[in-house]
Parts: C-alpha cells; structure tokens; sequence
C-alpha cells in the first residue's frame, strides 16, 4: 500500500492530525473519511490515531494513500506501451491512434488503455486518467496510479504546474495567424456526444498559432486554456477551419483516417517530488504526411 510520511518538527508541533493530512498532506476530505476506516490507514508513531489527537515535536504521522484493495479495476487486456515516465505515483504514456481511454460498457471485449494499464501495473494500483484524449486523438496523456494523486494532478489542470500544448493540422490557410477562440461549448442539439459553440454552453478558451502551411494545410500549435469536451475541435471548426479527417466537426479526408489533433507537449511539476518534467512526444506519421509535399 502506497503510504505518505511525515516527520513532526516544531513547526507542526501542538496541531491535529486531520489539520495536517488536509493541510501538509493536501488530503482531501473525502479521502481522509475513506483511509480513517482502514486500521493502518492513518498512524501515528506506529499506532492507529484519531483524526483529532495533536501532535508533538519528534512524532511521525503516517498515512496510506493508495487505493482500497478491493477497489474494482478494469479487466486486464496486455498491449505494448510507449511510457514517456514512470514513477511510484505517475505514469505518462504516448496513445495511439484508435485507441478509447475508457472501458466502454457496450463493448466489453473492446481494448482500451485502461485494460492495458490494468495489465500493465501492479494489483495494487488502479490506473486515474488526469486528462482524457478522443480515441482518434494521439500523444501524451497522464495517468495517476492513486486516488490521492489523481486528485493532486486534477487541481492543477489549465495552470503553470501542469501546461499542455497540442498540435493540429486544419484544412485551408488559417486566419488570422494566431489568436484565441472564446466561444463557450455545450452539447450539440439532440445529442448526447456531440458539442456545439452555444450562448448556454460553459466558458471556453483555446489559443492557437499558424506553424507552417503545406499542400492546402496549416500545422496549429493549440493551447486549451479549459477542459470542454471536443474543445479544440469544435472551436477550430467554429472559426472555419475544422481539423483536417474530423468527420464529426468537419469532413472526412481519405489521407487520414481520423481528426488530426496530437497531444504534443507537457510541462508538469511533480506535485510530491517538485522535480519539473518537460515531455515531448513527435508528430506521429499519418499527420506529419499530410505536410509532406
């Protein structure tokens, strides 16, 4: 069980136990009411402690922040992974193309990478998507191996701790240049997956760039200042220049089998070890043909 140690110095001396899960441990309160039932969930000197006793100069409080044993994990379906980095609590991986994130309950027998990463990681760790790509999106995605974690990483989403930049191929020559959609994004009319820009959706950013034009394409740098669903597809499409093989948002292209959009770039600070990751994951190769002339 994956457990989180603090050494009690004068500082901390005379608060209580919940103070500093909440406060030093960034614990949420749910979390705490969960490991609190467990009988070495939280620990004080070795001894199970009440969320309420204080503490004193020279203890050590413990607490386990991994997830229930018999938490239900997706069935274990094996497939090579290419893992960007990897540590006791994170795992960062490039997805390809066609692949869903998530088990889908109408397709049980469907591969998807949270049956990969079941396979992939020990029994005692259930795989928490932070952020979620579209099946035919490619690139990086993080992946939290704890509830505590995942909850630390989700926090920090769309900040300087935790920076994410795509890459997309549109069709046409986009103008402007550069600048930021702002159209806020709810569900499309009579649908329950398709969005749409609406005056009732949810407030919505994207920046973008123009990086190089080639063959009636422009190469994007896409940076999604909020989470929305389809963000970055719906409001290239929104501003007339669709991502090049979305049938969704915009027409289906024979040179590509799929929108082209890539998760291209990540700038994340470790939220337990500090260390600053800089990830890069190449343009894969059905979107870099596109700019092949």
């Amino acid at each position: 069980m994956r457990t989180l140690t603090l050494p009690i110095d004068e500082r901390l001396a005379g608060r209580t136990v919940k103070s500093l899960l909440a406060q030093e441990l960034r614990m949420s309160e749910s979390l705490i009411r969960r490991v609190k039932l467990r009988e070495t969930g939280i620990l004080l000197n070795g001894v199970r402690a009440f969320t309420t006793a204080s503490v004193q100069a020279g203890d050590v409080l413990t607490a386990e922040i991994g997830d229930a044993p018999d938490a239900p994990r997706p069935r274990p379906m094996p497939m090579p992974l290419e893992v960007l980095f990897e540590d006791e609590d994170i795992l960062i991986l490039n997805k390809p193309a066609g692949l869903a994130v998530h088990q889908s309950t109408r397709d049980p027998e469907e591969l998807t990478l949270e049956n990969a990463l079941s396979a992939y990681l020990p029994q005692a760790c259930i795989p928490h998507p932070v952020s979620r790509l579209d099946r035919g999106t490619t690139g990086i995605i993080t992946f939290a191996k704890n509830g505590y974690m995942h909850e630390l990483l989700r926090r920090m989403l769309h900040s300087p701790g935790f920076r994410r930049e795509y890459r997309g191929i549109a069709a046409g020559a986009v103008e402007p240049p550069m600048g930021a959609v702002t159209r806020p994004i709810g569900l499309a009319d009579g649908s329950t997956y398709q969005r749409a820009v609406r005056p009732d959706g949810a407030p919505s950013r994207t920046e973008y760039a123009s990086l190089a034009q080639a063959n009636g394409f422009t190469l994007l740098r896409l940076v999604p200042c909020t989470g929305r669903t389809h963000q970055l597809r719906v409001h290239m499409a929104a501003l007339g220049f669709p991502l090049a093989g979305d049938w969704l948002y915009g027409m289906q292209d024979p040179r590509i089998a799929r929108p082209a959009l890539h998760s291209y770039e990540l700038w994340l600070t470790h939220p337990l070890t500090a260390e600053a990751l800089h990830l890069i994951a190449p343009l894969p190769e059905d979107m870099a043909g596109l700019l092949q002339k």
